[in-house]
């Protein structure tokens, strides 16, 4: 499943969050690429040591960790932090590849972990007017589909597709990006409880509880309890 989540970061989120990437230093963003993404691979990112990529990584993973409609469609176990890239110049582009399937990072007591890329996140950061080309692509079952939101949405999408970034001809492209270990491994389980979890909620409001809605939510959290890795 592809979905668009409109203003997950807010107006006064994304003026600070641009405000720090005017003053920011950059560095080629490769050093976050796997093997076989690096060779596709031509952009620049925030440095991990920047202060305003720690900056950033607060602001979005606020807006990430309290936002129902994305927590109803990830389930989220753990979230990688956010990282921040910058698409212009020669550094215009990121041919096809698919992101890698394991992440590694450390935990608040400095301990390393693996996190399993389950969904894949990019939460835009600059307006679509204010550069020419740089539209995400994502290969789908249903043919190629074309992503370039406005400043503060964000797109989530299966860790496993095939993407690029197409080449930015004029301006910048700012972006932060982020992977996520669901609760629920599988697409298909996840999609399932997705559309239980957004039908539920639509009868809840067309016809308040009713026995078959308090029901209908018990179908729900057994599937969830049964598909859920905590």
């Amino acid at each position: 499943m592809m979905l668009h989540i409109p203003q997950v970061l807010s107006r006064g989120a994304l003026a600070e969050a641009r405000a720090l990437l005017r003053e920011a230093a950059w560095v080629d963003g490769g050093v976050s690429a796997g093997s076989q993404a690096t060779q596709a691979k031509r952009n620049e990112q925030l440095p991990l040591d920047s202060p305003a990529l720690a900056r950033i990584q607060a602001l979005v993973l606020e807006a990430v960790e309290r936002h129902p409609l994305l927590f109803s469609a990830a389930l989220p176990k753990r979230i990688f932090p956010p990282m921040v890239n910058r698409y212009s110049g020669a550094l215009n582009a990121y041919g096809d590849h698919v992101d890698a399937a394991i992440r590694h990072l450390r935990d608040s007591q400095g301990q390393a972990q693996r996190l399993r890329t389950d969904l894949s996140a990019t939460l835009f950061l600059a307006e679509p007017d204010e550069y020419e080309g740089g539209e995400l692509v994502i290969d789908t079952r249903l043919g190629e589909q074309r992503v370039k939101l406005a400043a503060g949405d964000l797109v989530l999408y299966p860790g496993n597709t095939v993407h690029r970034v197409e080449p930015v001809t004029h301006g910048a492209r700012l972006a932060a990006f982020l992977w996520i270990e669901s609760m629920v491994r599988e697409d298909a389980q996840r999609d399932l409880l997705f559309d239980l979890d957004m039908n539920l909620m639509a009868l809840r409001e067309r016809h308040g509880d009713s026995p078959e809605t308090v029901r209908l939510a018990g179908v729900y959290h057994n599937l969830l309890r049964l598909w859920a890795d905590t």
